[in-house]
């Protein structure tokens, strides 16, 4: 892969190390816990796909007439990619986007679903964003984490929304979620089954095919421009330090879900 690639990497290394190891993960002890970690990252799993479908408009010709629109090759690699979230296969060989299925594995648990559902309600209906996270009381660390995944989106820059999907999102999940399926495989019985199935399911397209498709993606938007290649790398920094928040958010209320519980004598 090209330096400019590698030089991101190597910038946002510590980042994703501290995301993959973060303290949240340990403590996930049961299904409550679980909810609590899934009714937070909802949020993430619906902006990525927010963020997919912004570059599938910006790179390909999605409107009525069409025309050829710029490269044939980044077009193929980022119309592969979204058929792969948008329209991939549950357990049972159903066609579900990752959000679809991630909603069903929160109800498989008993997830509470009610936040992220008016959230959505009423952005269609509104198309305000503060309405909605008002509306749906959702988390501070989670608004944060939308509202900048949305600023990027509004910016209107490929290379960016590139650049945050491959080094914030996309070739950040295989790491990240190897951790939580562990856990989750030593602790939790199979009354969670389709969320390990997503988890792996994650992994498998993510940690490979996907993967390597975005970073094409990201060199080819960027290509020998030195000022889009920097602004790319803070972009993707931001993106990180906005996860390591999120999971900050459920790790505190993982916490003061210990304090309120009754001790065991």
């Amino acid at each position: 892969m090209n330096q400019r690639i590698e030089k991101i990497k190597n910038a946002t290394a510590s980042l994703r190390q501290e995301i993959v190891n973060h303290k949240v993960y340990s403590m996930i002890e049961d299904i409550d816990d679980l909810k609590i970690f899934m009714q937070y990252h909802i949020y993430a799993v619906w902006d990525f796909m927010s963020l997919l479908k912004a570059l599938q408009n910006n790179l390909t010709c999605t409107t009525i007439p069409w025309f050829p629109k710029g490269s044939a090759d980044t077009r193929n690699l980022i119309n592969e990619i979204v058929v792969g979230e948008e329209s991939d296969v549950d357990s049972f060989g159903v066609r579900k986007s990752h959000f679809e299925l991630y909603l069903d594995a929160m109800h498989q648990c008993n997830a509470d679903t009610s936040k992220i559902d008016r959230f959505i309600d009423e952005l269609k209906q509104s198309g305000d964003f503060n309405s909605a996270y008002e509306a749906s009381d959702a988390p501070d660390e989670a608004r944060d984490f939308v509202d900048f995944t949305f600023q990027i989106i509004d910016s209107e820059k490929a290379y960016l929304q590139a650049a945050i999907f491959t080094f914030g999102r996309e070739d950040l999940i295989p790491g990240m979620f190897v951790t939580l399926v562990n856990d989750i495989h030593n602790n939790f019985p199979d009354s969670i089954s389709i969320f390990k199935y997503y988890l792996e399911r994650h992994i498998e397209v993510d940690g490979d095919h996907h993967s390597h498709l975005a970073l094409q993606m990201t060199s080819n938007l960027c290509g020998s421009n030195d000022q889009l290649w920097e602004a790319a790398e803070k972009a993707s920094i931001e993106s990180l330090q906005k996860r390591i928040k999120l999971w900050d958010g459920v790790y505190k209320q993982l916490q003061n879900k210990r304090k309120i519980e009754p001790s065991m004598t």
